[in-house]
């Protein structure tokens, strides 16, 4: 049977509590004898023993080929029992699936990665990529928004990314924290558009998070000029096969698990209108 249909052994070998909601599994295969291949982007189906299987983004760089993490929100059943769990502890893994970000594309480059809430975990490996590659690109931009300053989990690796070269990073709440809040302005992400100088001739936009604020970004990108080529996002559907073979998350003639969840915006625009999210 492929790997891709049978789920592999992985042992936790670290268990981080982002918020009290929001927690974080750094993994090791049990047999350690190959490097775990993947692309910024792509994500692994995690599979509780007696439970159930959930998608979750992979959020380390590949580089760390002998070890990879994944950044979780507890929202049902199996992602409650993956809280309960603790170093030493067990689970499947079914993966890498999809299509990642366009790294070759982005080399040489001014980069905007543009998220919103959880929605920084796909973007969180292209960012450790980037950082740990940094001669490869040219100017970054990093605007993170959340819906409370709580929700902003990755505060220390914010901090270290802003002292990169050449590297802008940007955050807003809906509701921040006056006392510890570290960001720049309250409200939505793409307020922040204002605060930049693009050069859409030389860039290239990434865009996770809520469907409502990448639409937004989407516009404010198109009324800078930025070609529709240049714009790609990731989405988020229920997927449960990671193969296009449950149908659960067809878009159109798309499906988001194997076609994506990384797509250029001409590839779903047909798809992808306010309307219909």
């Amino acid at each position: 049977m492929s790997p891709f249909h049978v789920p592999s052994e992985a042992i936790i070998l670290e268990r981080i509590q982002e918020s009290p909601n929001i927690f974080t599994l750094r993994l090791q295969f049990a047999d350690n004898t190959q490097a775990f291949k993947f692309m910024p982007g792509q994500f692994n189906m995690l599979y509780l023993y007696g439970v159930g299987e959930v998608a979750i983004s992979i959020v380390s760089d590949p580089l760390d080929d002998h070890f990879f993490a994944h950044t979780i929100r507890v929202v049902g059943r199996t992602t409650e029992g993956l809280s309960k769990l603790k170093a030493g502890d067990c689970v499947g893994i079914r993966g890498p699936f999809g299509r990642g970000w366009p790294m070759l594309e982005a080399e040489g480059k001014d980069l905007l990665l543009v998220t919103g809430g959880l929605g920084c975990a796909p973007l969180v490996s292209v960012i450790e990529y980037i950082m740990r590659r940094r001669e490869q690109f040219a100017h970054v931009d990093i605007l993170q928004g959340v819906k409370h300053a709580d929700d902003m989990i990755w505060r220390k690796r914010y901090a270290q990314w802003a002292q990169a070269p050449d590297v802008n990073v940007l955050l807003t709440a809906d509701l921040p924290d006056h006392v510890n809040w570290p960001g720049d302005l309250k409200g939505n992400v793409v307020q922040l558009f204002k605060r930049l100088d693009l050069r859409p001739d030389n860039s290239l936009a990434m865009l996770c998070g809520p469907e409502l604020m990448m639409k937004a970004a989407i516009t404010e990108l198109q009324q800078h000029n930025m070609s529709d080529d240049n714009i790609w996002l990731s989405l988020e559907r229920n997927m449960h096969c990671g193969i296009g073979q449950c149908g659960h998350c067809q878009m159109g003639e798309k499906f988001v698990c194997k076609d994506g969840p990384v797509f250029a915006y001409p590839e779903i625009s047909a798809n992808f209108h306010l309307d219909s999210i």
